[in-house]
């Protein structure tokens, strides 16, 4: 049986100011187990805690999270094997969100799998992205 490792990361990180968030509600943003690492859902949050209004802003923010998560454990968008995307109006953001994920995923490309849904955590959000990745 593999080694279940959950991700802390520094209480001073730029990205996400320590844990606060995952201890309030009890999740980690990432564990790493059979040579994976799994992503929580990352939505498109500035460091500060606000939520951009524009929707090419808020996608990269969730980028950015992601990215950062990928950061402390060893890792790139490079290493992704999957993600999953959820949009509040897909209709009127997909483009824009190829985009923007073209900006961040240039090569070695995962798979991915696109949802539409009804409302994220926070009525202001547009996108939440969530990933699994290689470890190395």
């Amino acid at each position: 049986m593999s080694e279940i490792q959950r991700l802390r990361l520094p209480e001073d990180h730029p990205t996400f100011g320590g844990n606060k968030v995952f201890d309030l509600f009890k999740y980690s943003p990432a564990v790493k187990a059979g040579g994976l690492v799994f992503v929580a859902g990352q939505v498109g949050l500035r460091p500060d805690g606000s939520v951009p209004e524009d929707p090419a802003e808020q996608i990269r923010c969730a980028f950015v999270r992601l990215g950062a998560i990928l950061e402390a454990e060893g890792l790139g968008f490079e290493d992704l094997v999957e993600l999953v995307s959820y949009h509040v109006r897909i209709d009127d953001q997909l483009s824009i969100f190829r985009e923007v994920k073209d900006e961040f995923v240039t090569r070695d490309f995962p798979t991915w799998t696109i949802l539409g849904v009804a409302s994220l955590a926070r009525p202001n959000l547009i996108i939440e992205i969530k990933a699994v990745a290689a470890a190395k």
